[in-house]
């Protein structure tokens, strides 16, 4: 641990840059990021004295293909980006926790017990205790510290922002109590376990996955316990492409309904033919009795399994392409991913409001803004409302913030870095 004085002269005086650089990826942000540690460092002092600190960071995530087909098991290629969950952090000699979160009230609670509280649901209590119960069950420890929370990981936009928070909670205490040797996919299984049982929240584990973890990462969850998990390596910087994710302002209320439709349709399919998910159906059983599924599922269920399978084979694709360093068949992946998405999965706008179309705006103005070579782009997440997801050149991204901001409002384009780390111990 360092003191606060110490850690902000070396922020000034740039003996970080290197480290911030590597973090963040972007140099441009540099100086953000040094004001913002700065910031974050005075916000504690003034809330809990001057003291030996940690830094630690986790990051949002952003899906690259396999949309909707976790809840079936199926594989899925996500990515941990350079925007995060920042914590400074001193430890302290109880089980007493205070957590300050930019502009909401402190918290404060004693995790001599661990045990879900029902009056704690849906609330940022609940996570925290839920990630400790998860660290002490597994057999780690846990114990109190004091922090101060910021996060620029922008909230119902898709980037998982609950999933960076469990990922950082995970990962001090790790850092605390453990010598970092809680491994991040148990992390990001404990951070599930918190979203699930004491949130109150049904979520799947890609989340988790991706902000834990960290980098390009390939996925496998075929057996959900216990997921394959691979790290892409993949040089984006040296393809000079940037992703750019765009908040359509789309609203997200009375969309419970179109979520909840993907996975009960898919699953009805499994089980029209003996199985339980899409994943342990063979293709060519699903192919062959389209005619019985579309009497006994449906035709948008058909469609929606259609879907799973073909990006199943999408995902693969795009993994072989990365690792050949074949940035161009990859890119080509992303558009046909999004096209199924588009067509097949049918999670583009909410058939109750059809008048009411923001992401496909947003998908046909970006194909438009992008033709020529310039990049790709596809629906991101969930679907129906919120984001859309580009890969763009470099030297063309200026121009595409531009026009996208002429429709959808100023700083509705997001250009952002794969991050190669998930939570860690900044300094």
């Amino acid at each position: 641990m360092l003191n606060i004085r110490d850690l902000e002269k070396k922020l000034t005086t740039g003996e970080f840059d290197a480290r911030l650089t590597e973090i963040y990826v972007d140099a441009a942000l540099l100086e953000y990021h040094r004001q913002r540690y700065i910031a974050s460092l005075h916000k504690f002092e003034e809330l809990f004295g001057e003291k030996e600190v940690c830094i630690f960071s986790a990051p949002g995530r952003s899906e690259v293909c396999g949309n909707h087909t976790d809840h079936q098991h199926g594989h899925v290629l996500a990515t941990s980006i350079n925007l995060d969950a920042l914590a400074v952090v001193a430890k302290t000699d109880n089980n007493k926790i205070l957590l300050k979160s930019d502009d909401f009230p402190i918290i404060e609670m004693d995790i001599d017990t661990t045990e879900k509280r029902d009056d704690e649901l849906e609330t940022t209590s609940a996570l925290i205790r839920g990630v400790a119960a998860g660290i002490r069950d597994k057999g780690y420890a846990i114990g109190g510290f004091e922090a101060y929370v910021t996060s620029d990981v922008l909230m119902g936009a898709g980037m998982s922002s609950s999933a960076a928070f469990e990922s950082l909670i995970g990962t001090i205490f790790s850092g605390l109590y453990n010598d970092e040797m809680v491994s991040s996919v148990d992390i990001a299984k404990i951070g599930q376990y918190a979203e699930n049982v004491y949130f109150g929240k049904p979520c799947g584990l890609m989340d988790q996955m991706a902000c834990s973890v960290g980098g390009l990462i390939y996925i496998d969850f075929a057996d959900k316990r216990n997921p394959v998990i691979e790290q892409i390596s993949c040089d984006f910087e040296a393809h000079a492409y940037s992703l750019c994710i765009v908040d359509t302002k789309g609203s997200h209320a009375d969309l419970t309904d179109d979520y909840a439709a993907i996975p009960i349709e898919m699953k009805k399919v499994a089980v029209a033919l003996g199985k339980e998910f899409l994943h342990d159906v063979a293709p060519e059983d699903f192919y062959t009795n389209i005619a019985m599924l579309r009497e006994n599922a449906g035709d948008r269920a058909v469609l929606r399994a259609m879907h799973f399978f073909t990006e199943q084979s999408r995902v693969a694709e795009g993994v072989a392409a990365l690792k050949a360093d074949d940035f161009d068949t990859f890119l080509d992946v992303i558009k046909r991913s999004g096209d199924s998405s588009s067509k097949l999965l049918q999670n583009i706008y909410s058939p109750k409001d059809p008048c009411t179309q923001n992401v496909s705006v947003a998908l046909a103005a970006s194909e438009y803004a992008l033709c020529g070579g310039k990049g790709v782009c596809r629906v991101h997440g969930g679907g129906f409302a919120g984001t859309i997801q580009a890969f763009v050149k470099n030297d063309a991204v200026a121009d595409y913030k531009s026009y996208i901001e002429s429709i959808f409002g100023k700083d509705a384009c997001h250009v952002l870095k794969v991050r190669p780390y998930g939570g860690i111990r900044v300094f």
